[in-house]
């Protein structure tokens, strides 16, 4: 058993120097080149890190419609480590209209640094290199700030009326951004709001944003907010502005007041005499929120409850053939062996009894031998637990002997069994049990319809699901499962309620370091447990309430 655990910490390594702080990134580009003399690109920004000379996506912006100069409201957190050289890369790439996934983007340039670099000069601007390493018109700019401990957001939501009509045949398209005046005087976007086609007097959706976000932590720091009517081909027409606080904004919370502020258009305050206002913005609905971190939810005794799946289907080879994915050799364990030793070793810190269901799928199984997708790996159906990691290690290696592989590759069964229980912890209104569902595979599913549906349902649960390609398939088509490439939704078109699913190929961990194991196997689970409470409104234990709220009425 050693062998095993030394061989996967040499690969993967487990230890990782601690996090000194929390950077938040803002991106902007300049000068992007148009796809063509018809059309504006659609740009986006996807960020992705170095580890081993490979690169590993982090996060991606929004796609900004017809725009040749965007500046993205999505901020990228980071992790910053001052002993490690963390290589970044900035990709730019024009999403075709209908399509938030990459393979159809048209890659328009990418800009290399380190984080380093970025918060030692706290904005970098470089410009934005195409293939072949040539530099075009097009730049980008880096703008760096340290994460305070502030960890409160605000909800607001605002709305408008009689706003200025900027359309000759239809009613004004507004949306609604809001900037941060920094000390230097300059501007950082804070949040844009959707567009309200053809409507004089919109309601936005409300939004949650970091007090840090908004205000770096200052009350009194102004906010400057602006109303556009949108256009499609990204020459929107400015309709007016305002400036407020966030000191303002509570007050009237505090007080349960409606504010409101006139929109100002200073082009036509000066050239019309009787000019009053573009319209009136109001602030509908203001909420403060205790934002309860991932330590606040497991320092108050939530359980993360880990489970495995293993593929045990024809296509990984006989086990007792050295060429098998399955091979247990005497030193050297297997790429299954090495990836749940990664991933269990980080789960299992979080789970107090350490005690971890083992399923199988794919095998036909005694005594009977008809094929299973959900059988306990120790074959104790009533009770499926292994005694820590190296139970469930055990546990695999003792039943390849007494199963044959066989097929086919469905994994939804395994889903909707975790999926029950979780369900069952649903009920209970507390914070006490998350699932995770790790699920290691050779190949391409083959039920991918009723997979789709089985997550679409778990994305409502207290539940991640993590799949681990083993092997060198072609994992391509597992990629859609993610989410990262638009909306995963059902054969019946039901959208994820959120994003559950983090899918990633082992072949490109053989050699990470294991901050990219971490960031990439198990870096959404966080916040996916942290969204998930928190959309159900559900605090951790053995914290002090903290939540004031009012309603306004318009």
């Amino acid at each position: 058993m050693s062998n095993i655990y030394e061989s996967a910490e040499a690969t993967l390594g487990f230890i990782s120097s601690p996090c000194l702080t929390k950077v938040e990134l803002r991106v902007a580009c300049r000068g992007i080149s148009d796809r063509d003399a018809l059309s504006k690109p659609d740009p986006c920004v996807v960020l992705k890190m170095q580890s081993h000379g490979q690169w590993f996506e982090v996060d991606r912006t929004e796609v900004i419609r017809s725009s040749s100069s965007p500046v993205f409201s999505k901020i990228f957190l980071v992790d910053y480590y001052f002993e490690e050289v963390q290589r970044l890369r900035f990709e730019l790439h024009d999403i075709s209209s209908g399509n938030n996934g990459l393979r159809d983007a048209d890659f328009l340039g990418a800009m290399e640094c380190t984080l380093g670099q970025i918060v030692s000069q706290r904005k970098l601007t470089k410009a934005l290199l195409k293939q072949g390493n040539t530099s075009g018109k097009s730049s980008i700019m880096v703008t760096a700030e340290e994460l305070s401990g502030n960890d409160d957001y605000v909800e607001l939501s605002f709305s408008a009326r009689k706003l200025d009509d900027k359309d000759f045949f239809s009613k004004s398209d507004p949306f609604l951004e809001i900037f941060r005046v920094n000390d230097d005087g300059t501007e950082s976007l804070v949040h844009r709001t959707e567009t309200v086609m053809n409507n004089l007097s919109p309601v936005w959706k409300s939004f949650k944003v970091s007090l840090n976000t908004l205000c770096s932590g200052d009350h009194d720091r102004e906010l400057k907010c602006t109303v556009w009517d949108w256009d499609s081909n990204g020459k929107h027409d400015f309709i007016g502005e305002f400036q407020t606080t966030y000191k303002e904004t509570m007050k009237a919370e505090q007080e349960g007041k409606q504010i409101q502020w006139e929109c100002i258009n200073p082009k036509y305050q000066m050239k019309k005499k009787n000019y009053r206002n573009s319209g009136t913005v109001i602030l509908n609905h203001c909420k403060i929120i205790k934002m309860y971190s991932f330590l606040d939810y497991i320092m108050g005794g939530c359980q993360i409850q880990f489970t495995v799946a293993i593929d045990f289907t024809a296509s990984n080879g006989d086990p007792r053939n050295s060429c098998s994915l399955h091979y247990i050799h005497p030193y050297q364990p297997n790429e299954y062996l090495k990836a749940l030793v990664a991933v269990g070793e980080i789960c299992q810190d979080y789970d107090s009894d350490k005690m971890f269901p083992a399923f199988g799928f794919g095998a036909l199984i005694p005594p009977d031998f008809k094929v299973s997708h959900d059988f306990a790996v120790n074959f104790d159906e009533d009770n499926p637990e292994c005694a820590g990691i190296q139970g469930v290690v055990e546990a695999y290696q003792n039943c390849l002997p007494k199963i044959q592989l066989y097929g086919p590759t469905n994994i939804a069964p395994i889903i909707q069994k975790v999926a029950s229980s979780a369900s069952e912890e649903m009920h209970t209104k507390e914070a006490m049990e998350y699932f995770i569902l790790l699920i290691l595979t050779d190949g391409v599913i083959t039920d991918m319809a009723d997979t789709r549906e089985a997550i679409v349902h778990a994305s409502h649960l207290p539940m991640s699901v993590i799949i681990v390609g083993v092997g060198n398939a072609d994992f391509t088509d597992m990629q859609i499962l993610d989410g990262d490439d638009g909306i995963l939704r059902s054969p019946k078109g039901e959208p994820v309620l959120r994003d559950i699913v983090q899918f990633v190929p082992f072949k490109d961990f053989k050699h990470a370091s294991p901050a990219a194991l971490a960031k990439s196997v198990l870096a959404e689970v966080p916040n996916q447990v942290v969204d998930y409470y928190n959309a159900k409104g559900i605090k951790p234990k053995c914290m002090t309430d903290y939540e004031s709220t009012r309603t306004f009425s318009p």
